[in-house]
């Protein structure tokens, strides 16, 4: 291979790597409000309702405590996270949306979370998601169990 061909490839990886850590974002985008899950809620444990997809994961559980109370705690976790910062909403708000980036590359993977009082529960509604790819290679479900066991 030749000094060009290697000089081109090298550019190109800079750029796909300044792409990924440049690129416009909207938060609207990612901060919208999630699909009601129908599934039924069976258990206690909400690591345990992590349902891995191929581009994400989600998760639908109860938790005791209100709904603001249940997002303090899930953002404390998620902002102990490495790389996690808080894009939109707030507790009082009933829904919270994070960015967590890769350590190397720093692709970005989007959670949001909602709550709904129910009595002296919340239940609680989480989606995790990759920005670019096809696959997040089971990153995100990881990440929602972790959170989710400190619930």
């Amino acid at each position: 291979m030749g000094l060009a061909a290697i000089l081109v490839m090298a550019v190109a990886v800079l750029g796909l790597a300044a792409y990924v850590r440049l690129a416009p974002f909207n938060p609207a985008i990612w901060h919208t409000a999630l699909p009601t899950d129908t599934r039924q809620i069976d258990g206690d444990n909400c690591a345990d309702a992590v349902d891995t997809q191929t581009k994400g994961a989600m998760a639908a559980c109860m938790v005791n405590g209100s709904a603001t109370q249940v997002l303090a705690k899930l953002n404390a976790t998620a902002l102990a996270t490495p790389r996690t910062r808080l894009v939109a909403g707030s507790p009082d708000e009933g829904r919270m949306t994070w960015e967590t980036r890769s350590a190397f590359w720093g692709f970005p993977d989007y959670t949001t979370a909602q709550a709904q009082t129910r009595g002296d529960q919340a239940r609680i509604d989480i989606i995790a998601r990759l920005r670019f790819g096809g696959s997040d290679f089971g990153v995100n479900a990881a990440r929602l169990r972790a959170w989710l066991s400190a619930l």
